[in-house]
């Protein structure tokens, strides 16, 4: 997230942003596909409900905690996979602001930028968690219709790229990571539902406060997500495991493409800022749902 948006403003580069654009089509077309064939159980994709001041401005604190830190929630996770000592901070900073947000002293501004909702219709008939598809009608059709056009956008600025003539100058061309982290998008919705009991796909706010609640306590203290005794250790949600993968995961890329490098800034400033820059990005990503 961080560099697609990065590169298209700073040096006019849109390969990473077509990327996450080929994972991002196929994820809407995937994740609503198994929604609708009954893969996700009756909550299906739990879409939250639309609270626009919150998501600006969570958003905007979110961009700004991101570029602070160095990376997304799931940028500091991965970089500390390939040694880099700051992304550890960053994280830790992002865990604690999360916490803080989500059950300490800063919940009641959360819940205040949160307050004013915005649902299409009224009365019992009324969708207070909207799809972008809501504001034209209900409709199985319709949803698709609205789906297809997302879609044909998405393909035309992808295309323009030259998506089958691209090479990689080490491991993957940008269509195909970006194909296979959109197929990976589905497939944490349906594991995320199977093994957890709730669609939480690849969220990463919630997961970190769940893993880190568990080292702190114990206990993962998650809201809906069904928990699991580990070992008689104590108890945690199956989306604490997977934040503990991606940095694995990282780990294991690093090494094969001859990249891992424990690393760690020369200034001690280096390290408050990220951490500064995790703690806004943690309050934003509350603020803004995920």
């Amino acid at each position: 997230m961080n560099t697609a948006f990065r590169d298209v403003i700073f040096i006019n580069d849109l390969t990473m942003f077509r990327s996450w654009l080929i994972a991002l089509g196929i994820a809407i077309i995937g994740s609503n596909f198994i929604e609708d064939i009954g893969l996700l159980g009756e909550d299906g994709l739990r879409r939250q409900v639309f609270a626009p001041i919150a998501a600006m401005v969570g958003g905007y604190l979110f961009g700004i905690g991101i570029v602070v830190a160095g990376g997304c929630g799931s940028g500091v996770l991965y970089k500390q996979g390939e040694g880099q000592f700051a992304a550890l901070v960053a994280t830790f900073g992002f865990a604690v602001s999360l916490i803080s947000s989500m059950h300490g002293p800063l919940n009641p501004i959360v819940k205040a930028l949160k307050s004013y909702k915005v649902s299409i219709g009224s009365g019992e008939e009324a969708v207070t968690t909207p799809a972008l598809w809501d504001f034209f009608g209900q409709s199985m059709l319709i949803k698709w219709i609205v789906i297809a056009v997302v879609i044909a956008i998405i393909i035309v600025v992808v295309m323009k790229g030259k998506p089958f003539s691209a090479g990689a100058k080490k491991g993957w061309a940008w269509p195909v990571g970006g194909a296979v982290i959109g197929l990976i998008v589905i497939i944490a919705w349906w594991a995320s539902y199977y093994f957890g009991g709730q669609a939480r796909g690849l969220s990463f706010s919630g997961p970190t406060v769940d893993f880190l609640m568990f080292i702190l306590t114990g206990n993962s203290q998650a809201p809906f997500d069904p928990m699991f005794n580990l070992f008689g250790i104590g108890v945690l949600t199956w989306s604490a495991l997977y934040v503990v993968g991606v940095p694995i995961g990282a780990f294991m890329s690093a090494k094969g493409l001859k990249e891992y490098k424990l690393t760690a800034p020369r200034q001690a400033d280096e390290l408050v800022k990220v951490f500064f820059g995790g703690l806004i990005m943690g309050f934003g990503a509350v603020v803004a749902g995920g």
